[in-house]
């Protein structure tokens, strides 16, 4: 499903223009790809911002209508989000064609709770909170469900084991690791501490031992 968007040809470049288009509320953006030459183009702040909170996200199509160049179907790319407010500072669009295989990257939806989590106090470390797919611009998925809660403690889940979809393929190698489920680092630590002192009580003991074994033969010999 293909979502619309504006956009104004003609912006003018660098950085002190950029911010009086952002006062403005609009988003200053690039639009390129089929070789064309790139095209400095601007959106507004507030209908692209609603696209990006849509079911398809970062990935949606857009079809993006320019001012005195046409209509393009796209997909929004080097998203620039300001780091301190909730502002997209810049956008690039990439021209796609429908039946042509687009690279993105899809984010996953981890979904119940392990059973390490939950009957022996594990916690849940992931390592990849996105994958990168290639599929036609209409097969791309909004993200990708993971079923984790049959997880117990050192398990490990990795790119093979995620659920295989439609005219998806996934680019990462199958053996990256994506999440897994832990002891947490204080237990360990207690653990490694009872580990500790119970080798040295058994070192005690044993020293006592040959104390013990000791005085008895000096007992024998003075007999």
């Amino acid at each position: 499903m293909e979502v619309s968007l504006r956009a104004e040809a003609g912006r003018q470049q660098g950085s002190r223009a950029s911010r009086r288009l952002r006062r403005a509320g609009s988003v200053p953006a690039v639009l390129y790809g089929h070789g064309s030459e790139p095209l400095p183009i601007a959106v507004d702040h507030r209908e692209f911002a609603a696209i990006l909170k849509g079911e398809a996200g970062d990935n949606a199509i857009i079809s993006l209508d320019v001012d005195g160049h046409g209509t393009f179907t796209t997909l929004a790319r080097e998203i620039v989000k300001n780091p301190t407010k909730p502002f997209i500072n810049h956008v690039d669009f990439l021209q796609i064609s429908l039946d042509e295989l687009v690279t993105v990257e899809v984010d996953l939806e981890f979904m119940g709770e392990p059973v390490g989590v939950r009957n022996d106090g594990g916690i849940v470390e992931t390592m990849r909170v996105s994958v990168e797919i290639e599929a036609l611009p209409t097969a791309i998925p909004g993200h990708i469900e993971v079923d984790i809660s049959h997880l117990e403690i050192h398990d490990l889940l990795t790119i093979a084991d995620l659920p295989q979809i439609e005219g998806v393929s996934y680019l990462d190698e199958e053996d990256t690791p994506i999440v897994t489920v832990s002891i947490p680092s204080a237990v360990l630590a207690e653990e490694d501490a009872a580990v500790v002192e119970g080798e040295e009580g058994d070192k005690e003991a044993a020293a006592e031992t040959d104390e013990d074994a000791d005085e008895a033969e000096s007992e024998d010999s003075g007999e």
